[in-house]
């Protein structure tokens, strides 16, 4: 199965196009299927429904989470329907298997002034200080994924034009206007500390580390927590909260929802349908705090 496994992570990556991010945690899934298979004596060929379902109770009675058991199947049914393709099996042994009912969770947001308070901390004297201002201004104005950040080159970035290109789920190319203040302090990076940190090295990276080799997702992540303290702001921060909050703050500010879709890369405005609720709730908490008779008591 190992093989067959290698097979369809080659298929994900080389014909669909999936970033490896996506394929790494299909093949993560896949190979603990394959070792269950293997303890339980299971063929996942032959009985392929029940190889299914006992690995689907065991991560229940193992207390995964819903979404985790439903990110499991996913990667089943994929990994099956390209089996049926193949010619391999003929029939797909999770069709109409169902994914459990996931409880509906908003994304954590910033209110415009924690964003405020963020994006302020970071000292613009210093080389890293600089880059560490450009990065969290660019990715607010935006919202970018942090792998679509640190994956920038300097020519994905038109400062003349006030646009940035990236390249997201799927390779798939977007277009990103850029605001003022971003495309200023990104200059300001260009000119003052980028040939700072890249001691004169050659590299096509848009942000570079103290090394001058091009930043990590996981490097990011540390900046962005060490700021978020500095500020104390209380709450979990993630470079993905920065993306929700400016699609949030979007919405909250007159921008429908086409267009937020295509600003974010969503294939599917389902996906970004979630922030619309997310906005109508803060609308009901502005309202229940401020109007006078919204809630005096009967």
């Amino acid at each position: 199965m190992q093989d067959l496994i290698s097979s369809f992570i080659h298929y994900l990556a080389v014909e669909k196009g999936l970033a490896r991010n996506t394929t790494s945690s299909y093949q993560l899934d896949l190979n603990q299927y394959r070792v269950f298979c293997h303890s339980q004596q299971l063929d996942p060929l032959g009985e392929g429904r029940g190889a299914v379902m006992a690995y689907l109770l065991k991560l229940k009675k193992d207390g995964r989470a819903p979404a985790t058991v439903s990110r499991h199947l996913a990667a089943l049914k994929s990994f099956y329907r390209f089996l049926v393709q193949e010619g391999i099996i003929f029939n797909d042994p999770t069709a109409n298997l169902e994914s459990p009912r996931l409880a509906q969770r908003l994304p954590r947001v910033l209110t415009t002034e924690e964003v405020d308070r963020l994006l302020a901390q970071p000292r613009t004297s210093s080389a890293t200080g600089l880059r560490d201002k450009a990065m969290l201004e660019l990715l607010y104005a935006t919202g970018l994924r942090v792998s679509e950040l640190v994956s920038l080159d300097l020519a994905d970035v038109n400062l003349e034009h006030g646009f940035v290109r990236c390249f997201g789920k799927g390779s798939k190319e977007r277009i990103i206007p850029l605001g003022s203040v971003a495309a200023f302090y990104v200059s300001e990076y260009l000119a003052r500390a980028r040939v700072k940190l890249t001691r004169g090295t050659s590299t096509p990276a848009l942000f570079v580390n103290q090394q001058g080799s091009r930043l990590t997702r996981q490097g990011f992540w540390k900046i962005i927590k060490k700021y978020a303290r500095q500020g104390r702001i209380n709450k979990v921060i993630t470079p993905h909260v920065l993306r929700h909050s400016f699609a949030t703050h979007l919405l909250e500010n007159g921008a429908d929802l086409r267009s937020v879709q295509e600003l974010l890369g969503h294939a599917d405005i389902a996906t970004t349908q979630i922030y619309t609720h997310l906005t109508r709730t803060r609308l009901r908490e502005i309202y229940d705090r401020t109007h006078p008779r919204a809630q005096v008591d009967r």
